[in-house]
């Protein structure tokens, strides 16, 4: 069955449309979603008449001059034909009829309804109806029986049932299909077909067969099928004569069955893929016609069903036929460049070398076609690639077998199809073919434009009138495109026939009195998309240039794109081009994306990488957040967002779909901010944009990570956690990008990170997870891992303690790396206006931590870079006391008053007494006792890296609540003053003292094993090393002493133990003997003191072991 397939056209705008042929074949008549009826003599008719029945036509069915129509307006209205006068309405329902068909006489007509009713009623007085009730979901279509006896029908609540008309009863019911709530979800269609004149079979589409069911026993006697259907059937149709069956896919394909056979004899493929939502034979049964979902009207011709095989068989043979003359230089061209040696069936059917020699010519045309057609097993390549089935099987003259070989020769391309590139668009417009549309919708402002009888006029309002009042605009160049900041408003307008596409901006913030400037484009160049940044405009125009001017009219820049222009959004500095990198496949689109930033250095931050979509999807949206990091929309409603700190990905943030209550609705996004999280979007119901009027209100979203299992406590601290990553990453961008960073709302947003890694931490020491444990802890600060130290010593994991301790160890190693840069002076005033008074080192000089305010200013004003030096190394420091001793002014000689270094007795040999174990369970004594105070310490400092570090002791409970968890910058140093709060020692023994005797103090300080070795083992460790400072000593000292053995340091430790009754005399003595020496070598004590946490970290692990 040869036939060949027309070039669509235009028929009605985008939606369902249906479709039918007079019952001479005169005319072919169609309705659609713009609510008209039109008439078309014939498919190149270009003045079609037409007849407006409603908002929406949904169905109509023609039968001897009466045009019967459903509408929307719930009724269903009957025309003349072909005047088009109206000649009242038929029926009415509650909602719309989904569906109208006429019984083989035309005195009835049969309405399906989505109010789940069918109705019959009669022409002649539409006041004969029978009502059909069973249904339980909207109908999707009727048809009647040839003999007026039964009526069929099918539901979205999946059943197809079989009616008496007359006993409006059910005669039988089969669940044959997929239930849905309504006609626009529906699957398929499921258009049936009762066969012509004898009535035979009933035809339903169900999925991808159609089955074949016998009238009167209703039983299924067969199913008609295709293995390139792989999508379902909408709608079926028998020919006139009733031996052939007509289908029409979801995927475009369409398919033509001989009943009798089975087998099928015609297919022809929608030439861009589109769903075929409706057909309808000739009544000559020599043409199809069609319509699809996008509005568009096609044609089958020379089908010759009229005919029986055997006589078209004989005919054809008959007349000789001389093929060349069948095709075209279109053809010839479409055969030589359109199909690839892997697709041609030519080369695939000459297997041997020498025949592919003598065929196809070093050219790629063949030289002679008769000589491949007329073999029997080859196919000519044009009717492969276009699918003009012209060559049947002339040379079998046996009727029965006469489909088979034509089915067999008739393959269709069933492999990837082009997508059609998406057009270039202004996010944050609806479209430009709408007479009243939003032209841009931004943070900033509203751009309205007009387009009608009345008016042609462009509306420009301001969120903030701050910014500027509103204006409005005579709109007599036709601008179709517009972007507004809060600088200026800029507009473009396409090329005509006799004007250049012009692009002009109103420069509002400009300070003189010219403040609007105009550019002509180049001949031939249209301006695709525009936006504005932070003092330029930029424009990419159809000849792939993008073109860059300053917001006054200096032309700066022009470059080329890599491909068409999609969108373009501005923003600051930055400048976000999408474009098409390459022709995307089976519905997908292949976009590019270019990052800029402009200023002093320019520079691209992303260069023609792909653009992420959800599977057959398009962009919908791209732009900026309020902060300046890049995101966009896809037609799938999933929200994408650049992660920075991730190499430039994108993270999936929202899923607009999930809020969406039905499968029509849709959010139109208008803005994204990232502090605080939401997604600013405007509900649309039943489409994808909204209209300007009423006002429409604006809607907050939140962000979502579509983390795994977030409905688990711990799915939900992971989603919270990443999400707070991933939208406070534009401080770090900010700030390398000299811009102010809020400081507080950084040190909030880390606070709340670094709280949420401890609760994970806490849940997973529940779960008994160590090694997630350490995972965890291995994203915290220093500070955090200190307090996840103190929960697993608590919770009597000592292994886990240990390890914790090793991460602490290392970060404490990092953060001195990265601080020493800091030494130098260039950062001092940057230090300095940070808002927090320093104290100085207690290492320094002894009597420093007790000066008044007004002494640390003089020595500040003195020996500023000294003094900054020391504040980096100090913020390491995990014994720093002197923030725990209440501020009085002392004049005590150096030396007398304070407490003493660490290392202080350790240079000069004289041992204090000391333990590592007994240390270690006051610890944590304190830590069971100042149970609520415990989370809150852990801000003396940065912070230790074991349990037994003096940072971990109670603080009082006003230094406690204003440090909790407090992570600050390493250019920020932390917030320690002589009076922030008590000694630890005093909160334990002596909780009503005020300020102590510091040599008392210093008695409770016993040593540790391992500065005991240290003190006898330090002569021995320099001459080893004699070049080594005082601070690679202490570290070569504690690698030596972990290499002991646990005996050996457990001696140690009890020797230390013993020594501990006459320190504070020892102590007294040394301290006036060895006085100078201290001043001349305060600064190697300086560099001792970062590293004492590891001393005391090593001696507490042990010890514990």
């Amino acid at each position: 069955m040869p036939c060949e397939r027309k070039p669509m056209r235009y028929g009605h705008s985008e939606g369902h449309t249906e479709v039918c042929f007079d019952d001479t074949g005169r005319y072919i008549v169609t309705c659609g979603n713009d609510g008209d009826v039109r008439i078309w003599e014939s498919l190149d008719d270009d003045d079609p008449k037409f007849i407006t029945v409603g908002e929406k036509a949904y169905s109509l069915a023609l039968k001897k001059g009466k045009l019967v129509t459903a509408s929307s307006s719930n009724t269903v209205q009957i025309h003349t034909f072909p005047d088009g006068d109206p000649d009242g309405i038929l029926t009415r329902f509650t909602t719309n009829a989904t569906h109208v068909t006429f019984n083989r006489s035309g005195t009835r007509v049969a309405a399906g309804s989505s109010d789940f009713m069918v109705k019959v009623v009669e022409v002649s007085d539409s006041s004969q109806q029978k009502t059909l009730r069973g249904h339980e979901a909207p109908v999707l279509s009727v048809t009647f029986d040839p003999k007026d006896e039964y009526l069929a029908s099918s539901s979205c609540d999946g059943s197809v049932v079989v009616w008496s008309i007359e006993q409006q009863t059910q005669v039988i019911s089969w669940p044959l299909l997929q239930k849905t709530n309504d006609v626009s979800n529906a699957t398929s269609l499921c258009r049936l077909a009762f066969q012509p004149a004898a009535g035979k079979f009933l035809a339903v589409p169900v999925e991808t067969r159609v089955h074949l069911y016998e009238r009167g026993t209703w039983d299924h006697v067969g199913s008609l099928s295709d293995e390139l259907l792989t999508q379902p059937v909408n709608v079926a149709a028998w020919s006139p004569c009733g031996r052939f069956l007509a289908a029409g896919a979801i995927g475009g394909l369409l398919t033509i069955w001989d009943v009798n056979s089975r087998l099928v004899v015609e297919r022809q493929k929608h030439e861009k893929g589109f769903t075929v939502c409706s057909l309808a034979w000739h009544p000559s049964g020599s043409q199809i016609v069609y319509t699809d979902t996008e509005g568009c009207l096609g044609l089958l011709d020379g089908l010759g069903t009229s005919g029986t095989g055997t006589s078209s068989t004989k005919a054809s043979a008959a007349k000789p036929k001389d093929y060349d003359d069948l095709f075209d230089e279109d053809d010839d061209r479409l055969m030589d460049e359109g199909l690839s040696d892997a697709n041609s069936p030519v080369k695939k059917a000459a297997e041997d070398e020498d025949d592919d020699d003598f065929l196809i010519p070093s050219t790629g045309r063949v030289r002679n076609r008769g000589a491949i057609l007329n073999d029997e097993n080859s196919l000519d390549t044009g009717s492969l690639k276009l699918g003009q089935d012209k060559f049947g099987d002339d040379e079998d003259d046996d009727a029965g077998s006469s489909v088979a070989p034509a089915a067999a020769q008739r393959p269709v391309y069933d492999g990837p199809v082009p997508t059609p590139p998406q057009k270039a668009f202004q996010p944050g417009a609806t479209p430009a073919h709408l007479t009243h549309r939003f032209m841009m919708w931004n943070s900033v402002g509203i751009v309205r434009g007009y387009n009608d009888e009345q008016d042609n006029a462009i509306d420009v309002e301001f969120h903030d009138t701050a910014v500027h009042h509103a204006m409005h605009l005579t709109n007599s160049l036709g601008h179709t495109m517009a972007d507004l900041s809060q600088e200026a408003v800029l507009l473009a307008c396409p090329s005509t026939d006799d004007l250049a596409s012009k692009l002009q901006c109103l420069h509002f913030s400009c300070w003189d009195t010219s403040k609007e400037w105009m550019v002509d484009l180049p001949p031939g160049e249209d301006v695709k998309a525009l936006c504005l940044g932070q003092g330029w405009a930029a424009v990419a125009t159809s000849a792939l240039l993008l073109r860059l001017f300053s917001v006054g009219g200096v032309q700066r820049e022009i470059f080329s794109l890599p491909g068409p222009v999609v969108c373009m959004a501005g923003h600051g500095e930055q400048l976000l081009v999408v474009y098409h990198r390459a022709t995307g496949f089976d519905g997908e689109q292949a976009l590019g994306i270019q990052l800029l930033q402009f200023g002093l250095r320019k520079r691209q931050l992303m260069n023609g990488e792909p653009l992420p979509l959800s599977p057959k999807s398009y962009l919908s949206w791209a732009g900026f957040t309020a902060e300046g990091t890049a995101c966009y929309v896809d037609s799938n409603g999933l929200v994408r967002m650049l992660n920075r700190a991730l190499g430039n990905t994108w993270t999936p943030v929202c899923n607009t779909r999930e809020t969406c209550k039905s499968k029509s609705d849709h959010y139109w996004v208008v803005g994204a901010h990232e502090n605080p999280q939401q997604l600013r979007c405007i509900p649309c119901k039943g489409s994808r944009y909204p209209p300007t009027l009423p006002r429409p209100a604006v809607a907050i979203l939140p962000f979502k990570l579509p983390l795994c299992q977030t409905s688990t406590e711990k799915g939900q601290m992971e989603e919270q956690y990443w999400r707070s990553v991933l939208f406070h990453n534009h401080y770090s961008f900010l700030s390398s990008s000299g811009y102010e960073v809020d400081e507080a709302a950084q040190t909030q947003s880390d606070k709340e990170q670094q709280e949420l890694l401890m609760k994970m931490f806490a849940l997973s020491c529940k779960l008994e997870r160590e090694f997630r444990c350490v995972e965890l802890a291995e994203l915290m600060t220093q500070n955090v891992v200190t307090l996840a130290i103190r929960y697993a010593s608590r919770s009597r994991r000592m292994n886990l303690a240990q390890r914790l301790s090793e991460i602490a160890l290392e970060k404490s190693t990092q953060l001195q790396e990265d601080e020493e840069p800091e030494d130098e002076p260039e950062f001092t005033s940057d230090r300095r206006t940070s808002g927090y008074r320093q104290s100085e080192p207690y290492n320094t000089r002894q009597n420093e931590e007790e000066e008044d305010d007004e002494e640390e200013e003089r020595v500040e004003e003195e020996d500023r870079r000294e003094m900054e030096t020391e504040e980096t190394k100090r913020r390491l420091n995990p014994f720093a006391k002197e923030s725990g001793l209440p501020a009085k002014p002392s004049l005590t000689p150096v030396g007398r008053v304070g407490r003493s270094n660490p290392f202080k007795v350790a240079d000069s040999g004289k041992p204090t007494s000391s333990s590592g174990q007994p240390r270690a369970s006051n610890i944590l004594d304190n830590m069971r006792s100042s149970r609520k105070l415990a989370p809150l310490s852990g801000s003396a400092g940065k912070p230790s890296k074991g349990p037994v570090l003096k940072p971990l002791a109670p603080r009082t409970k006003a230094k406690a609540q204003s440090t909790l968890l407090q992570i600050s910058s390493n250019k920020m140093p932390s917030k320690k003053t002589p009076e922030a709060a008590e000694p630890a020692a005093d909160l334990q023994k002596q909780p009503d003292v005020v300020a102590p005797p510091a040599e008392n103090t210093e008695n409770k300080r016993p040593k540790t094993g391992f500065q005991l070795w240290l003190d006898e083992n330090r002569k021995i460790i320099i001459a080893d090393n004699p070049d080594l400072d005082e601070t690679d000593v202490i570290k070569e000292a504690m690698g030596r002493f972990r290499t002991m053995s646990a005996d050996e340091r457990l001696s140690w430790t009890e020797r230390a133990k013993g020594q501990s009754g006459d320190a504070a005399d020892v102590k007294k003595r040394k301290r006036s003997e060895n006085e100078a020496v201290e001043s001349d070598e305060s600064n190697a004590k300086k560099k001792s003191s970062s590293l004492d946490p590891s001393s005391k970290l090593s001696a507490f692990a042990f010890s514990k072991n």
